[in-house]
């Protein structure tokens, strides 16, 4: 709910008002969502979580190609409030389904395992991000999108990605998720990608916007949004790289 108030702000809502509703539509939304299900039932295989995640895969893809081509892109979408809402509920309810699907995998077997993946993507996002930090202020030259972002490099994007194959190569040797290291690494890569374009998507939202943070919840780091802009994108394409591309449920 909270990342709905904020990305109402970046859909251009000023009224506070107007963002309240947002947000408590959203919040009755999913709880309404949650009810079609059966208990313990919040599995990828199920029709009302795997169409979200297949379509946060197709959003995420089409969003890659909007930073691509921004600011020029941003012509499609910049005076078309229903759009960037429709943006925001393709990064917000996706990544709600994305962690519960993680969360309940295996949940009759093992009440944890899923606790474990949830844990791998955050250990994931978060060392990728200190990865590419480290990397790039070691040797970053080269910007990776100068107009949406411009601290970011390709060093750093780099380094990311080396951090996110050594984190999965470790999690693969000492955690207990049962997965081959092989398809865990080509998960993590690509779902560091993801983090990176939610992070990059988040940015060139606010730019339009005008604001340097999504909110100010957190004092000193900005809004949910901030913190969770990366994760919005990793969590649910990791989900269904995991639990319906490589059907390892």
């Amino acid at each position: 709910m909270l990342a709905a108030w904020e990305w109402g702000q970046l859909s251009g809502m000023a009224s506070r008002q107007q963002r309240i509703w947002l947000a408590l539509i959203c919040g009755l939304a999913l709880t309404l969502m949650l009810f079609t299900l059966p208990p313990y039932e919040h599995n990828a295989h199920l029709p009302q979580v795997a169409g979200w995640l297949w379509a946060s895969l197709a959003w995420w893809i089409a969003a890659l190609l909007l930073v691509l081509f921004y600011p020029a892109s941003a012509a499609l979408w910049r005076t078309s409030r229903p759009l960037r809402l429709l943006f925001g509920a393709l990064t917000v309810i996706p990544f709600f389904w994305g962690m519960m699907a993680l969360r309940q995998y295996h949940y009759e077997a093992d009440h944890f395992a899923g606790a474990w993946w949830l844990l791998f993507v955050m250990f994931l996002v978060w060392g990728a991000d200190s990865g590419a930090y480290m990397f790039g202020k070691l040797f970053g030259k080269h910007k990776l999108a100068p107009k949406v972002s411009p601290g970011k490099t390709w060093e750093g994007f780099l380094g990311g990605l080396i951090s996110s194959a050594l984190i999965a190569v470790l999690f693969a040797s000492f955690a207990p998720l049962s997965v081959p290291t092989g398809t865990l690494v080509i998960c993590a890569v690509i779902s560091t990608l993801a983090s990176v374009l939610g992070d990059l998507t988040e940015s060139m939202f606010k730019r339009e916007a005008g604001i340097k943070d999504s909110g100010s919840l957190i004092p000193g780091h900005g809004g949910i949004l901030d913190r969770i802009d990366s994760l919005t994108a990793a969590v649910p394409v990791f989900a269904c790289l995991l639990l319906l591309v490589f059907q390892t449920l």
